[in-house]
């Protein structure tokens, strides 16, 4: 039987890498975009009230009616607010926050009907918008703070999200994974 996944965020950077890391023969997958649709992606702007529910029908409809994993990866950039001359980050920080207290709620809730829920915490990623962000920064100052040298790689955000998705003992429900380079500690 084969497994029924579902990415959003797909079209790029790290949802991009997810969806090719689980390309394979006993995986059937839908990604989802903004913008686009096709046989690999699903077009739906979350910033319209009804989208996640249309991309839901939409997947099960392509899926024969069954979604087994999803991958909710979609984000979007935020601008930095400006505090005192330094960049604030406390409304991203409290998003990601939100994500992880929700992640843990639902593996709580659900483990007991086979419902299991990860999170995924990547720091920098080597993506475009980390690219931009670096650049404009002054890269080389922060990378002098992640003691692995470099930040994580799409593909390494990837294979986790995989292992997760068809290996991760139903014990490491609730886990939350840090892809860092060891950049910050909890």
């Amino acid at each position: 039987m084969s497994i029924n996944i579902l990415v959003t965020g797909a079209s790029r950077g790290i949802g991009a890498a997810i969806l090719d890391r689980l390309d394979e023969a006993s995986i059937r997958l839908v990604g989802h975009a903004t913008l686009g649709d096709g046989d690999r992606l699903i077009a739906a702007d979350f910033a319209q009230a009804d989208a996640p529910a249309e991309l839901w029908q939409a997947a099960l409809d392509r899926l024969d009616g069954r979604i087994d994993v999803l991958v909710n990866n979609a984000g979007i950039p935020a601008p930095l607010l400006e505090m005192q001359h330094r960049p604030a980050h406390w409304h991203y920080a409290a998003s990601k926050a939100g994500m992880v207290a929700m992640t843990k709620t639902i593996a709580r809730a659900y483990a007991a009907e086979g419902i299991l829920a990860f999170a995924v915490c990547p720091g920098f990623t080597m993506t475009g918008m980390a690219e931009d962000y670096l650049a404009s920064r002054g890269g080389d100052r922060l990378l002098a703070d992640i003691p692995l040298g470099r930040v994580a790689k799409p593909a390494e955000v990837a294979e986790t999200v995989r292992f997760l998705a068809l290996s991760a003992p139903p014990s490491m429900t609730g886990a939350i994974l840090d892809i860092n380079g060891a950049s910050y500690v909890r």
